[in-house]
């Protein structure tokens, strides 16, 4: 099997999230029926993602990973050298190959018929790109396509995820045009009051006040940034974590908001952390606010044991 990566973003207004559901129209749905139509399967790849994102959500940065047969992949030909034989290299030149050792491929165990060198890889991969942009509506966009690294596990290897919140507190409103990004917030924030509440929530500690609890899953995490800054007339926060709960992002933003406004002390939000327990007062901020930005993966030697590290329930201290 070949092991693929995508790198792509977004607009999750029209998608009911990122996870497959039937009926219903979801990023990875989308996605998996284009790759199925582009790659000519009988049935769609199975997608892992980084960040599975709630209906409404946006990325920019998003990660995902598929496993094909690598046969799968000689069905991308480039149309001008179809009916040239793969198997010779330029005229005059040695082949690609050529070097190589016995039985190597460019993607690792044995040569596969077909394949023209890693440039030969780098192309039909360029070819399926530009099939998916033809295939997939103009809300979702695949940006990259590679070979993943050895280990690599777009959801498990990743060491942080980045996510930005967006607000608009200005009397008229939000730009019309970036009404699908930018909430509007009714009453006036204070960003030394968001920041400074925001403070009390960094580190490791069991999120379950700001998480919908999960069977099996646990809500300790390392919220490692989450700060409040004035950007282009917008107040954004910028949150960074190993991995978040289902809404917690959204919790933490929502809870903060009340804080912003004047309407709960600054340290309300620390001590609904400390309690455990979901209050009632902290309300989810909207969807449409909320971009996954960015997903940072470890050095190549490193991915597996990332990984694998990830799996492992985690205990609050351990």
């Amino acid at each position: 099997m070949v092991r693929l990566r995508l790198d792509l973003a977004y607009d999750g207004t029209g998608f009911s999230g990122w996870a497959r559901q039937p009926g219903r129209r979801t990023v990875q749905g989308e996605i998996e029926e284009a790759l199925a139509k582009a790659l000519r399967l009988t049935e769609p790849p199975s997608l892992t993602v980084a960040g599975r994102t709630d209906a409404g959500v946006h990325a920019r940065g998003q990660v995902a990973h598929l496993d094909v047969e690598p046969d799968a992949l000689l069905v991308l030909e480039n149309r001008r050298r179809r009916g040239s034989s793969p198997a010779h290299g330029p005229a005059g030149g040695e082949s690609p190959d050529e070097g190589r050792s016995a039985g190597a491929g460019p993607l690792g165990g044995e040569r596969l018929p077909g394949w023209e060198g890693e440039s030969g890889v780098a192309e039909r991969l360029d070819i399926l790109r530009r099939r998916l942009a033809g295939i997939l509506d103009p809300d979702v966009r695949i940006y990259r396509v590679t070979v993943a690294p050895e280990g690599f596990d777009a959801r498990f290897s990743a060491m942080s995820r980045r996510y930005a919140y967006r607000v608009c507190d200005a009397p008229g409103g939000v730009d019309p045009l970036r009404r699908r990004e930018v909430v509007w917030y009714t009453r006036p924030l204070d960003l030394d009051r968001l920041n400074a509440a925001a403070a009390h929530l960094i580190g490791e500690h069991d999120f379950a006040a700001f998480c919908k609890k999960r069977e099996g899953a646990t809500t300790i995490r390392e919220l490692q940034r989450l700060d409040w800054v004035h950007e282009d007339g917008l107040l954004v926060a910028t949150v960074v974590a190993d991995a978040f709960c289902h809404s917690m992002v959204r919790a933490l933003v929502g809870s903060l908001l009340a804080v912003g406004e004047g309407r709960l002390p600054v340290d309300w939000p620390g001590q609904v952390l400390a309690g455990a327990v979901r209050d009632s007062r902290v309300h989810v901020a909207p969807a449409h606010g909320l971009c996954l930005e960015e997903v940072s993966y470890p050095e190549a030697a490193e991915l597996a044991r990332r990984a694998a590290a990830t799996r492992r329930v985690r205990t609050l201290g351990e």
